[in-house]
């Protein structure tokens, strides 16, 4: 029995170094695990990406503005207490103008058709059917004519005079209006001259008042005045555009008008040698 504890205790003195390297060995092979699982979950983990510093350019590009919201700003700057006039004359101008174009268009004519058709009339109906012709023909050429039809049983020379006083008359109806627009073209100028007088002088009193000549003290009166200047002259030219379209329509309709009562004069007489 001795002999039996004395081998187990030999046996277990000679293992004893064995098992502890074999526990030492667990524990550090243990360790090495954790730790290569430790360093696969912090790869696992990825961490984001820091942004992107964000390119910041030092000059500053501003976006490009629109036509309406320049004038807009430039209305504003040049204070619209003078503006706002100006702005009044532009836009009672331009409705006299539009309505005297739209007119002066309807009243155009082809002289040629008409005389035509008075002829071809005169031929097959006489006189009254001419009349009718006229009549139901829109245009001052054709109120003239029917003003001379209407003083053929007078005399040619009674029609004659009946063509000429009718056609001042029809002349003066179409240079109706052309007054207001030559108004308002002398008038926004005449605005904008005052507001630039009225800003030289807001400009001389804040120099008065500060004793000293400072260009942050006279650049606001000087702007108001440059800016209402040049809003009264285009304003101007505009308005002076569409006047003389108007004159050259008008002109153009006279011309029309008095070639037309030649040629109906001479349809009326070569009408009356037939008959």
């Amino acid at each position: 029995m001795k002999k039996l504890i004395a081998l187990f205790m030999l046996a277990g003195f000679l293992f004893s170094p064995v098992i502890t390297k074999a526990q030492d060995a667990d524990e550090s092979a243990d360790e090495t695990t954790e730790e290569v699982m430790d360093q696969e979950e912090e790869e696992q983990v990825v961490e984001p990406a820091p942004a992107a510093p964000a390119v910041v350019d030092d000059e500053i590009i501003d976006e490009e503005k629109g036509f309406h919201q320049i004038i807009k700003e430039k209305f504003i700057e040049g204070d619209p207490t003078f503006m706002s006039p100006v702005l009044i004359c532009l836009i009672l101008g331009l409705a006299v103008a539009l309505e005297r174009i739209i007119t002066l268009n309807l009243s155009t004519t082809n002289t040629k058709k008409l005389l035509a058709r008075v002829e071809e009339a005169l031929e097959q109906g006489g006189i009254e059917a001419a009349k009718d012709v006229t009549k139901n023909t829109k245009g001052p050429v054709a109120s003239i004519f029917t003003q001379g039809l209407m003083r053929y049983t007078e005399g040619i020379e009674m029609v004659e005079k009946s063509i000429i006083a009718y056609g001042s008359v029809e002349m003066g109806r179409l240079e109706k209006g052309l007054v207001w627009i030559s108004l308002f073209i002398s008038l926004a100028p005449m605005l904008g001259f005052m507001g630039t007088v009225i800003g030289m002088i807001g400009a001389f009193d804040a120099i008065e008042a500060a004793g000293d000549i400072s260009p942050s003290l006279v650049a606001g009166g000087i702007k108001i005045a440059l800016l209402t200047t040049v809003a009264g002259l285009i304003v101007a030219i505009i308005l002076q555009l569409f006047y003389n379209y108007c004159v050259a329509k008008i002109d153009s309709l006279v011309n029309d008008m008095e070639d037309a009562s030649i040629s109906l004069v001479d349809l009326l007489v070569k009408h009356k040698l037939t008959k």
